[in-house]
């Protein structure tokens, strides 16, 4: 029963770094353009993704108008 409950834990633990790894949230101040606002603000609470190319995205708010922004990073 010892290893059963030790396999849970480590695919319990997998989960949570794998998911944390694909949407972590970035401190530093990400500048992306608002086309609501037609210029260039500083995400509010940017996140991390991963596209399904595998390419990395931040993903935020417009801190005026509040629209969603995305920016395209780069490779991985």
């Amino acid at each position: 029963m010892a290893s059963a409950d030790a396999c849970i834990a480590s695919v319990d633990d997998y989960l949570v770094r794998s998911f944390t790894k694909k949407h972590q949230t970035m401190a530093a101040t990400v500048e992306a353009y608002c086309v609501k606002c037609k210029a260039k603000r500083n995400m509010k609470d940017p996140k991390e993704n991963i596209m399904a190319n595998g390419r990395k995205a931040m993903k935020g708010t417009c801190p005026t108008c509040g629209t969603g922004m995305f920016k395209i990073m780069g490779k991985a």
